[in-house]
């Protein structure tokens, strides 16, 4: 497997030096999502879901609408949504009206009390939630969540803040050119090499996973 310097150095090199790769760089995270409201974590995985496979533009521009429409996405009222409340759902204009996304909010919003039951919120376990075990909180999200699995749930807690890797097409080509991977990266015995690749990549570098994903990414694409 390579070192994260020479990925480093391959980045560089591919976007003009080691200054114009920083300025690609995305901001440190400031985010504590242990302090943010489980509302907060039911809105961002549904807006995600709502996302994958659509327009990302037009979900940006109705999410105040479908905010309203999901009562600020509160918990309990999502856990408990009715067959009149679903229905209404797919009749409201302001909606996107999909109904096997629409049910997932529902499913979520059950799923996020159950975390919160367990660990006293479900931010608190989203936040504690080391990085040296991403693909524990993604397996975890994809067995108990609905239509958190793939890259949905990735883009989701990066969203929200968390320092994370994301499994992208210039990533996976990026973990295969390293000799971290051979193929596709869809296997638990996949992902568990790869989340043991960024954790040796982590200490060699003190980097944070997300700036790591990014160069990952900047040392083999556009």
């Amino acid at each position: 497997m390579q070192k994260f310097e020479v990925i480093l150095d391959r980045a560089q090199k591919r976007k003009g030096g080691a200054n114009s790769l920083e300025a690609l760089m995305p901001d440190a995270p400031e985010i504590d999502i242990t302090k943010m409201g489980d509302d907060r974590i039911l809105s961002q995985f549904s807006k995600n879901i709502f996302q994958a496979g659509f327009n990302w533009s037009v979900v940006e521009n109705k999410w105040a609408g479908i905010e309203d429409a999901f009562h600020g996405f509160d918990i309990g009222r999502n856990a408990f949504m009715s067959d009149d409340d679903f229905d209404a759902h797919l009749k409201d204009a302001r909606n996107i009206r999909y109904a096997a996304k629409i049910l997932a909010v529902r499913d979520n919003a059950i799923f996020l009390s159950d975390l919160a039951q367990e660990h006293g919120t479900a931010a608190k376990c989203v936040g504690e939630w080391p990085s040296s075990d991403l693909v524990g909180l993604w397996q975890m999200m994809k067995r108990r969540g609905n239509r958190l699995g793939g890259n949905t749930g990735q883009y989701a807690l990066r969203f929200l803040g968390k320092d994370s890797f994301i499994m992208g097409r210039d990533v996976v080509t990026a973990l295969n050119l390293a000799g971290v991977v051979d193929g596709p990266v869809t296997s638990k015995a996949a992902q568990a090499k790869i989340q043991n690749a960024f954790n040796e990549w982590h200490a060699q570098s003190g980097e944070s996973y997300t700036r790591m994903s990014r160069i990952l990414a900047m040392s083999v694409g556009d």
